[in-house]
């Protein structure tokens, strides 16, 4: 594990952490926020960005280390995919570096690098529990935007002994049944498109529901929202006994605006549901030093 960089932020320390990674056969980054003063058996929240993002999309426009710190929740934020000369690549924004889709991929190239389920489930979370001790590794939520939020959700009702808390801002819910998920899930996973529904939190979610309250804040001026099925995920999950709460925002779109707007929300949720929700005062020492 190296260290890249390390700041202080709302009296807690951003940190981007760089380690190897066996299942996508790269060196990962991921950032972690821990909030000042906190203890042993802390919760934590993994959050996923979305397409062409990297672990600093979220640590740099969200502002999600203030709520963080107020709350005392760490942040756990890793890289959308595999990174390196090595690694396939390509042109499209949905398939590649940076859209690895939180699958593992079964068709060459993707298949020698494109293990990103395995990554955050088993090497994300094993990494957590040996490099970060102060977290509750029983009291883990699972968040994120677009591509990532169709991440949170699958691997929250695939393994909601892992991920306790499930939350989604704009996610892809049903990307079998969408342009963007069809291409991306053709060159990872090949033409079958009963393999694809293993990675569709819409077809998930109506065969295992989990116990957990998911929440999705969804914009209304969303450009992209026919890709993104929120009614068809609603629908599912009401036929399913899933509970879901659905915020249609007037007026917002897909943009980082909007998760900005929105993910004091998020980290609350989270917080209260994982028995974390303190209402914490944000650190505010913000005296500047006066010139003689």
């Amino acid at each position: 594990m190296t260290i890249l960089s390390e700041y202080k932020s709302f009296g807690g320390v951003q940190t981007i952490y760089e380690h190897r990674s066996e299942a996508c056969d790269c060196d990962m980054k991921v950032g972690v926020f821990k909030p000042d003063g906190v203890e042993d058996d802390t919760p934590a929240l993994i959050w996923l960005s979305g397409m062409t993002c990297t672990e600093q999309n979220f640590i740099t426009k969200a502002g999600a280390q203030r709520m963080a710190a107020k709350q005392g929740l760490v942040l756990i934020t890793p890289d959308t995919s595999p990174r390196g000369d090595h690694v396939a690549d390509d042109e499209r924004p949905n398939v590649g570096q940076g859209a690895g889709f939180y699958l593992d991929a079964t068709k060459m190239p993707w298949m020698k690098n494109f293990a990103m389920e395995t990554y955050i489930r088993d090497e994300l979370i094993f990494w957590m529990r040996q490099e970060l001790p102060f977290i509750n590794m029983g009291n883990i939520g699972i968040s994120g935007h677009s591509m990532g939020g169709h991440g949170a959700l699958t691997l929250h009702l695939k393994n909601p002994t892992i991920f306790k808390t499930c939350s989604a801002i704009s996610p892809i819910t049903a990307p079998s049944q969408t342009p963007w998920g069809q291409e991306a899930f053709k060159e990872y996973l090949g033409e079958t498109p009963r393999l694809w529904t293993r990675y569709d939190a819409t077809y998930l979610v109506a065969k295992q529901p989990s116990q957990a309250h998911i929440l999705i804040d969804q914009g209304t001026s969303d450009n992209y929202i026919e890709q993104l099925k929120p009614r068809l995920f609603k629908e599912a999950c009401q036929e399913a006994g899933q509970t879901l709460t659905l915020r249609m925002q007037e007026g917002y779109d897909h943009s980082y605006y909007f998760v900005a707007s929105f993910i004091e929300d998020h980290i609350y949720w989270h917080a209260k549901q994982l028995g974390q929700s303190q209402q914490r005062p944000v650190h505010q020492d913000y005296t500047c030093l006066q010139v003689a």
